[in-house]
């Protein structure tokens, strides 16, 4: 390969690079607008006593906009947490279509409840650091 022909090869691969995605894109935009609108929806349209007092955490929308994680926290025991993801997921059709009247977006992703654990991990995490400086103190104090 002659040094024209390889300078012209790279020039050619770096063209082909795209560039990496804005940090605020259109998926977590309309991720931001689903998350706002199920909290209110959630509260106004579903009459599950198995749902109970829940928040949507977050939303993690696909760049097609086939499907949507959704995020959500609730208090209780695991029965409970998971019976409400069951209901949720029961009504996912229901909320998709409220979606659709609400949002001005030509595709409502199918929905997909998910527990989301790290406010557990995150409350452990803090309990275990609230211990170790308690001991910390102890030792020092003793």
């Amino acid at each position: 390969m002659a040094p024209d022909d390889a300078a012209r090869s790279l020039h050619t691969r770096e063209t082909r690079l795209k560039p990496m995605p804005k940090e605020f894109s259109r998926t977590r935009r309309v991720g931001e607008q689903i998350q706002r609108e199920l909290a209110i929806l959630i509260q106004q349209e579903l009459d599950d006593p198995r749902i109970g007092m829940i928040t949507v955490s977050a939303v993690d929308v696909a760049p097609d906009f086939s499907h949507a994680k959704v995020y959500i926290t609730r208090l209780g025991n695991d029965e409970d947490r998971d019976g409400a993801v069951k209901a949720l997921n029961q009504a996912a059709g229901h909320l998709r279509s409220c979606l659709a009247h609400r949002l001005f977006i030509r595709t409502v992703p199918q929905l997909r409840f998910r527990y989301d654990h790290s406010v557990s991990r995150g409350n452990r995490l803090s309990a275990l650091i609230d211990a170790a400086v308690a001991d910390d103190r102890k030792s020092h104090d003793q």
